[in-house]
């Protein structure tokens, strides 16, 4: 069964954040490149991709959808843009340049209207501060498997929330969808909500 709402994205997390505040929505992941431009800042390149992700999804022929949901998440720490790890000595790598210290998750998310063409997107960003995490922390972490799919190489929603200190900001946006924002634009765009 169709609905109207389109969640263009293939992240399990973001589906259970969906789920969570009483969605009824489709699964289609896009196809949109993920490169980042020359002389992008990180909020316009997650502005960017979760907007292509929208608008590649709703341009297919063979999708029903009225609303279409894109959204974009990278971890920053200092000037580095951490994606996902590409094996377990980057996600050890990873892990340790964020032991004991701040670094900033930012979400970006779009939503379009198909009928109408109107769409809007934005970049949130929150805080996360690690504690001291030693090596066999680390190692026993990546043993888990859970942070090879995973900006930053941790899950806030998962084993990694033993390491985070402390966040400043929306903690939905660590897992990958800042809620609070989105469903304000969603409001204001018509989509229907339960709250």
């Amino acid at each position: 069964m169709s609905h109207p709402l389109v969640l263009a994205s293939a992240s399990p997390r973001r589906r259970e954040l969906l789920q969570q505040i009483g969605l009824e929505f489709q699964v289609i992941p896009s196809n949109a490149a993920e490169d980042k431009l020359p002389g992008e800042t990180p909020e316009e390149l997650v502005i960017r991709l979760s907007l292509a992700k929208a608008s590649e999804v709703s341009r297919r022929k063979d999708v029903d959808g009225h609303w279409f949901i894109g959204s974009d998440t990278i971890v920053l720490c200092d000037s580095n843009i951490l994606g996902k790890p590409r094996n377990d000595a980057h996600a050890t790598e990873i892990l340790q340049m964020l032991s004991g210290r701040e670094h900033r998750v930012l979400s970006g998310y779009a939503v379009l209207d198909r009928q109408t063409g109107e769409q809007r997107a934005e970049a949130v960003s929150t805080k996360v501060w690690f504690r001291q995490l030693t090596d066999a922390e680390i190692a026993r972490y990546i043993a888990t498997g859970e942070p090879m799919d995973k900006a930053g190489a941790y899950a806030i929603q998962g084993f990694g929330v033993c390491f985070v200190a402390r966040i400043e900001g929306s903690y939905t946006n660590v897992v990958g969808l800042p809620l609070c924002r989105l469903t304000g634009t969603m409001k204001e765009l018509g989509v229907p909500l339960v709250v």
